[in-house]
């Protein structure tokens, strides 16, 4: 919504402009009329629509040619004012504007008919005219509408909405329309019922519509379409229509209401403000989403979920995303999270991805929120509401406790030395699944779910590009850090013992070497010390064999043990290599991951 209002009144001399002006704020036609009129401020809790209003008269015998350009720059409709009793004075009427204008025949009160007739062509040769106000400054009559809709021009214009020619909405306000139906049809079945239209009415105008009123706006559609009421419930082209019926019976306002709430400026695109709140993220803290934001998020799976198999197909995705501008999610993604064996995004996954999005690129996370309208569909000022920021690290490791969800596993290599893999491993493919992901799919992260002490916490792998001389603080900045090596080439661990040397040997950050490839035949690694005799050195875990050339599924024991040490990274090495630690640590890890499914699968059915 704007600020102000500035309506600047134009028109050849003697037309009456500022005796419209001193009859608006006299409530009388002035006895003695000046050249010009002072420039007039009216408040905003004394104006309809509560804006404040600045109405400015511009005379040709005072002002230049050069003063009056500057008056139009500054003005947001134009109020081009004529005599109805002068047919040279409508003649001169001028029409190149880059803002709303109102044609305004004053002097009504000295003819007996209409000037429309004159009017009517020269406001269908232009667009930017709103509308046409007879009036009269001597009998005061339709003073206070001329000024009402110069204002409703301003917070209300058709030219956006709707092409009086074609009699049809405009593309762009079909498409805004529409996004805003598809969040409203919270069950997804193409159609607003009546409890879903009047969580769309108090949403948008914060009053419930009673039953009686619902069916008259139902009976209103049914009788002027054929498909715009289906099961009782109001489709898209019935939504549609009821707009293109506000504007045409001039009732711009309920549109622009509807518009604005769901986040829409005056051009009908989305504002930065809606799409991006002012969110502080202070340093060394993570951004996580909270309770509600998962809730919201597993809403809109089940709502595209239509068949019920706990998984998005690529047309179910294609749907969820709809209501954005552009498709935000690529292919990589499926080589990012959990997938069924059809490739299709499992429910975790789905979860997975919003996690990951918004522990690396938080306004991104915003943004695509706004475009799912979670702040009107939770009632919240903001999507910033479904943020939480986690404390600073330092805070964590000095109480020696945390209470984030997610932690990050940055994963580094010699070339080909099993990141790769180690990392598609933790989503549950083996050598053979990850053989048929495409090269141009790759992803160099994964994310999943992981349990410690029975709470589910997600781990966030990242593969970092092995270029020792080249490492920059993300690289560097994490919870935990893994150190592959090629227990098959000779040359792998050269690069781990480099790496750990030059930036971890003095870090607090928990180190953990993985002996990839296990399943080959180990050889002597072209280093002064074995990789075991590194370790003990360094007083790291032994080198943690792992290989994913295995007929099932490969074991998720190292990704626990990550993620354990991402959250405890204050305790000693000892007892991180206690097996009755790990052992605590795991219990119950598969037994709540398959409880979690079971339960979600179960609300399904509830469904």
């Amino acid at each position: 919504m704007r600020k102000d209002v500035r309506i600047l009144l134009v028109g050849e001399p003697k037309v009456g402009k500022t005796s419209l002006i001193m009859s608006l704020v006299s409530e009388e036609f002035p006895d003695e009329v000046p050249l010009r009129a002072e420039e007039i401020t009216i408040p905003a809790d004394v104006t309809p629509e509560r804006v404040p209003t600045h109405i400015v008269d511009y005379s040709e015998a005072e002002q230049s040619d050069e003063q009056l350009y500057q008056e139009i720059s500054k003005a947001n409709v134009i109020c081009i004012v004529y005599s109805v009793n002068n047919k040279k004075s409508i003649e001169k009427v001028s029409l190149v504007s880059a803002v709303p204008l109102i044609l305004v025949g004053n002097k009504s009160d000295l003819v007996e008919h209409s000037s429309m007739e004159t009017i009517l062509p020269i406001m269908n040769q232009y667009q930017d005219i709103e509308t046409c106000v007879e009036c009269s400054a001597k009998n005061l009559k339709n003073i206070s509408e001329l000024f009402y809709y110069a204002q409703k021009a301003v917070l209300h214009p058709t030219g956006p909405l709707y092409c009086p020619e074609e009699k049809e909405l405009k593309p762009s306000c079909i498409k805004a329309l529409t996004r805003i139906f598809k969040i409203s049809d919270l069950d997804n079945d193409g159609t607003l019922n009546d409890s879903e239209l009047n969580f769309f009415q108090r949403t948008c105008f914060n009053t419930p519509l009673a039953p009686q009123a619902l069916e008259d706006v139902k009976n209103v559609v049914r009788r002027n379409m054929m498909d715009g009421v289906k099961d009782n419930g109001l489709t898209l082209k019935g939504f549609l229509f009821l707009h293109t019926l506000f504007i045409q019976r001039g009732r711009h306002e309920t549109t622009w209401t509807v518009l604005r709430r769901f986040g829409y400026d005056d051009d009908l695109e989305l504002t930065q403000e809606y799409l991006f709140p002012l969110i502080k993220i202070p340093p060394d803290c993570t951004t996580e989403l909270n309770h509600n934001a998962y809730l919201f998020l597993q809403s809109v799976f089940d709502k595209h979920d239509k068949d019920r198999d706990c998984a998005l197909s690529p047309e179910e995705v294609k749907d969820l995303f709809k209501v954005f501008p552009y498709m935000p999610w690529g292919p990589d993604v499926n080589n990012t999270v959990c997938t069924n064996e059809q490739g299709w995004l499992t429910y975790q996954g789905y979860l997975s991805q919003w996690t990951l999005t918004t522990y690396l690129d938080v306004q991104r996370s915003l943004e695509y929120l706004g475009y799912l309208g979670y702040s009107i569909i939770y009632e919240q000022e903001s999507q910033a509401a479904a943020i939480t920021v986690t404390r600073n690290k330092r805070i964590d490791l000095q109480k020696k406790q945390t209470q984030r969800s997610v932690f990050r596993c940055n994963v580094l290599g010699a070339r080909s030395s099993g990141k790769s893999g180690f990392l598609q491993a933790f989503l549950g493919r083996n050598l053979q699944r990850q053989r048929r992901i495409r090269e141009e799919h790759k992803s160099f992260y994964a994310i999943s779910t992981t349990y410690v002490y029975g709470q589910e916490k997600y781990l966030l792998l990242h593969e970092v590009m092995p270029d020792i001389d080249f490492l920059t603080e993300t690289d560097l900045a994490c919870d935990v850090v893994c150190l592959v090596y090629d227990v098959n080439n000779p040359r792998s661990f050269e690069y781990c013992a480099k790496v750990y040397k030059q930036y971890f040997i003095d870090s607090k950050t928990p180190c953990v070497v993985i002996a990839a490839k296990s399943d080959l035949h180990e050889v002597r690694q072209h280093h002064s010390l074995s990789p075991h005799d590194f370790c003990r050195k360094h007083k790291l875990h032994p080198p943690q064999p792992f290989t994913c050339s295995t007929n099932e599924a490969p074991s998720k024991d190292i990704y626990t043990r990550l993620t354990t040490m991402a959250m405890y990274p204050h305790m000693a090495q000892a007892d991180l290599k206690n097996s009755t630690f790990w052992l605590r640590a795991s219990v119950g890890a598969t037994v709540f991951a398959v409880l979690g499914f079971a339960m979600y699968r179960a609300l399904l059915k509830q469904r």
